[in-house]
Formats: C-alpha cells, sequence, structure tokens
C-alpha cells in the first residue's frame, strides 16, 4: 500500500507504509516466536491477516483550522493541523463522513481548539462505524457552550448523514494530551451502537473499547470461542472483558461466564448486549480484574484474560500460577508483557499460539495463546 501522507512527510504514524504486506505479516510472525522461542513445543497456528486499507472502523480526528474551514486530522509539531480525510487505513464509511462533518463544524459554529493559542471549543472528531455501516459519533468539547447549536443544527446532521445512530458529546476542559474526559452527553435517543461480530450483537456506547479492526476482531473472538468449545468448561471469567467480546462468544448451555471490567460504560455495553441475546448465564461487574480474582473463594475452570498493553502484572500472573485454573487463554497486544507474564507462571504451559495482524502498515499486533497446566 502506498500513502501519500507518508510520503509527503506529513504523517509518518505507519511506520511500515511501503512496504509489502506479506512481509509485514511475515516479520510480525517471526518477531511474537522470538519472543517466545523459551517454548519450543508450542504450536503456531496459521497467522490471520488483515485488509491492508481501509480496515480502520474508528477514527479520532484533531480537529484544526477555523469554523469556515475546519480541518479534520493531526497536529504538526508545532500544532498546526494536516488534513487527514483521505487516510487509506481508515475504512470508507468513514472517509465519506468527513465532509459532512466539517460542514457542521461551520454550520454550528463549533469553534477548533486552537493548541498553541489554548482557546477554542472542538477539539476532537471521534467516529466509529459498525459493520453495517452505521456510525456514532462523538464530539470532544471543551465546555458546554456550543451545546445548544449542536443540538439546533443535529436534524441537519442526521438527514446528511442517514447512517449516523448515536452522537454524543465529551467534555475534556483541560490543556493536556487526554483524548477524552469523564463526562459524556449524548445528543440521540439511540445510545448505543450494535456492532454485529460473527453471530453476537455487540452494544458499544460512547465511552467503550471495541477493537480498531473488526473483521480481525472477529476472528480473534471465533478463536477464542473454538477453545472454549475444544475444552467445554463449566466454569469462565473473562478478565479485561471490555464490551463483553469474549464472553458472549464463550456462553453455553450450563456454563457460567463472568466478565470483569474496570470500565461501567464497557459493562452498561456488555449487559445490554447480553440481555438482548438472553444469555442468563453471563454475569458482568465493573471492577478490577487482580482484585477480583484475589478476592474469589474459588477459580474458575477457564480464565480468558485480554489486558491493555501493559500486561496483567505480577499480583494477577501470580495468583493465576497458584491458583489451580487448569487452562488460561491470554490474549495480546503487546507480545513483550506477554513473555514476561509467561515467565511469571511456569506451570501454565503455552500449547498453541496465533498471530492476528490487527494493524496492518504498523509494527503492531494481536497474538493469542492457549495456555494449559504442566501435569504434576
Amino acid at each position: 500500500m502506498q500513502c501519500s501522507y507518508f510520503d509527503a512527510v506529513a504523517c509518518r504514524s505507519c511506520t511500515l507504509m511501503g512496504q509489502p504486506y506479506g512481509d509485514q505479516l511475515t516479520a510480525k510472525q517471526r518477531h511474537c516466536a522470538h519472543l517466545l522461542e523459551r517454548y519450543p513445543d508450542l504450536e503456531w497456528l496459521p497467522a490471520v491477516a488483515s485488509r491492508e486499507s481501509g480496515y480502520r472502523n474508528k477514527a479520532k480526528m484533531v480537529v484544526s483550522g477555523t469554523v469556515e474551514e475546519p480541518l479534520l486530522g493531526i497536529l504538526d509539531a508545532a500544532g498546526e493541523g494536516i488534513d487527514l480525510t483521505s487516510c487509506g487505513i481508515t475504512g470508507e464509511e468513514l472517509r465519506d463522513a468527513f465532509p459532512v462533518l466539517a460542514a457542521f463544524v461551520t454550520r454550528a459554529r463549533l469553534t477548533p481548539y486552537d493548541v498553541p493559542r489554548r482557546r477554542g471549543e472542538l477539539k476532537y472528531v471521534l467516529l466509529t462505524v459498525s459493520p453495517d455501516g452505521e456510525l456514532m459519533l462523538r464530539l470532544v468539547l471543551r465546555s458546554t457552550e456550543s451545546l445548544v447549536r449542536i443540538r439546533k443544527h443535529l436534524p441537519w446532521l442526521l438527514d446528511a448523514l442517514p447512517t449516523l445512530r448515536v452522537v454524543s458529546a465529551n467534555l475534556q476542559p483541560e490543556h493536556k494530551a487526554v483524548l477524552e474526559g469523564e463526562e459524556e452527553i449524548v445528543l440521540t435517543e439511540q445510545a448505543t451502537l450494535r456492532m454485529a461480530v460473527n453471530d453476537v450483537v455487540l452494544h458499544l456506547r460512547p465511552q467503550s473499547f471495541f477493537q480498531t479492526n473488526t473483521a480481525v476482531a472477529a476472528a480473534l473472538y471465533r478463536q477464542g470461542r473454538e477453545w472454549v468449545q475444544e475444552v467445554d468448561p463449566a466454569s469462565v471469567w473473562d478478565l479485561y472483558c471490555g464490551v463483553g467480546g469474549f464472553a458472549l462468544h464463550s456462553a453455553g448451555e450450563g456454563r457460567a461466564v463472568t466478565g470483569i471490567e474496570i470500565s461501567r460504560e464497557a459493562i452498561a455495553s456488555a449487559e445490554a448486549s447480553r440481555n438482548e441475546a438472553g444469555l442468563p448465564g453471563v454475569r458482568f461487574a465493573a471492577g478490577d480484574a487482580t482484585a477480583f480474582a484475589l478476592a474469589a473463594d474459588a477459580p474458575p475452570e477457564l480464565v480468558i484474560v485480554n489486558p491493555p498493553r501493559r500486561g496483567i502484572g505480577p499480583d494477577l500472573a501470580a495468583w493465576l500460577e497458584a491458583s489451580g485454573v487448569r487452562r488460561v487463554i491470554y490474549s495480546s497486544c503487546r507480545a513483550q508483557s506477554l513473555a514476561k507474564d509467561l515467565a511469571a507462571m511456569p506451570s501454565l504451559r503455552p500449547t498453541r499460539a496465533r498471530v492476528l495482524d490487527m494493524f496492518p502498515q504498523t509494527t503492531h499486533y494481536e497474538v493469542m495463546v492457549l495456555l494449559e497446566r504442566a501435569p504434576l
């Protein structure tokens, strides 16, 4: 894939841009295998490839420029805006929506935030597309000053973007490198974006996290479900469950599934999905994954962990090592953290692994590992 922004040195976020995709995928497999080379018996399943372009289901666009001529994209080193509305890794539905959003900025008189001068209102436009082509828009604002105008012109926006389902305003008043604030104001009747992934419908609330690459996320959940079904455990924990993707894919007759996630918004999303699917055996709770495990009376038969980049950490690794849990499915977005955590759980041996290329054109990838407790 070639990118005019990359070639012009306007954006270098995709550090592998221009390299043949097959070479990228091979290098990622090689990198992960090197990090896990202390496990020579590990079976490597074929890597899951992605589309090279148009794979991103979300766009996080800095808003700069002026009310009359807003720019959606990124900032350069001096804090000036660079338009990225033709970014090739962004989904087509998102790219098609950007001109309408720019027109809405002008129509609603939303002053772009000027970072060097610390003035203005609209900081970011956050846009997500579902597999069905429906959109969720979040406007990150410094204050509520523009809400009256946003509400006034919202009918125009919904008419101009007929696939737009959810619109919200997020308040982030501080001048610092933080994407969003805690307060979210939903401006549409519909409050969740329906994400149909495999045969599961996930409800995504504005402040909930979902994987950037829907097709590869679907493969991730299918692999997790396959490993769970092979074992057919009576009880499963999904720690760092997010909006419940692994937990809902793990549901089965007579199986007790518990999902734990620190974000209350994500848990609200997961519960909405569970209720719509009619899965009484699946329970979700907001809380710290490590604290939940350490306070539990007894472990489940199988644990799924899908932690942030830092990994599960020494406390949860130590608990899993000592818990007697027979199997663990570990989904990692940073293989270095995975390797460190595995070293802290010597009784849980990785038996199968699979690289899933969630982020083409970059060095990042996802890897799933099935761990099984070594016999005594």
